[in-house]
């Protein structure tokens, strides 16, 4: 697929420390970053270099203490916290390495949550929530919790949770880290083809070398900085 040049997710400059009281830990060292609209980008490293850090600081989650950070060119420093939260459940997307569904939801509701939470009526958001178990393939599980899906089930159900907003950007902090290589590929592979269909924008955070050359890029980090850049399989046109 084309990339347009209008990068979606722009950073400068961007520093964050936590402070335990008793050490200061500088988490992220001056990082600057572009992600094109449609892009598919992992974020490579050790532990401990900074790479979740560096993904809910660009989302949003966490704060930074200096630098930019912009969002479809808004920059996320002039919107107050209810507006960050209203931006998050409408433009964004969320998908984390532990599925965190409600074990007392089924799979249909657990995916129409954030669209009921976020004032959508209840039919519209059971129809939404419907097409996009469709899409991910769960249409004949969707009455089953989460304790009567499989491990590839459940992620399969918190990317359909993510995708139901219809977000422009989905994050993902080590989507396949609990499955085996079959269910990894198969999630990858789910996930490649809603970025090359829905043209959504994807930043993965991954040890996997196998996740990472599926996307566009891959960036490393070290110590909270950048260490590299360098293509991935999809950047040739896959």
């Amino acid at each position: 697929m084309s990339l347009t040049s209008e990068p979606i997710i722009s950073a400068s400059g961007v520093e964050k420390t936590y402070d335990t009281g008793r050490i200061k830990v500088k988490a992220l060292r001056g990082i600057d970053i572009s992600v094109a609209r449609g892009e598919m980008v992992a974020i490579m490293g050790p532990s401990g270099c900074g790479k979740t850090t560096l993904l809910n600081c660009l989302s949003g989650l966490d704060s930074i203490d200096a630098g930019v950070i912009k969002i479809a060119g808004t920059d996320l420093s002039t919107m107050s916290d209810n507006q960050k939260t209203r931006y998050r459940a409408t433009k964004m997307g969320y998908v984390f390495q532990f599925y965190n569904l409600l074990p007392v939801l089924t799979a249909l509701e657990n995916t129409e949550l954030p669209l009921l939470v976020s004032g959508i009526r209840s039919k519209e958001a059971r129809e939404r929530a419907r097409a996009v178990l469709d899409l991910v393939g769960l249409t004949e599980w969707e009455r089953h919790y989460p304790a009567e899906l499989s491990g590839g089930q459940q992620q399969r159900v918190t990317i359909a949770r993510a995708l139901v907003n219809q977000p422009e950007i989905v994050w993902a902090d080590e989507p396949t880290g609990n499955l085996d290589s079959e269910n990894s590929e198969e999630i990858m592979e789910l996930l490649c083809d809603l970025n090359q269909k829905n043209h959504q924008t994807f930043v993965l955070v991954t040890h996997s070398d196998i996740v990472a050359s599926r996307a566009h890029r891959t960036i490393r980090m070290r110590d909270g900085r950048i260490d590299g850049q360098r293509p991935g399989e999809a950047a040739g046109g896959g």
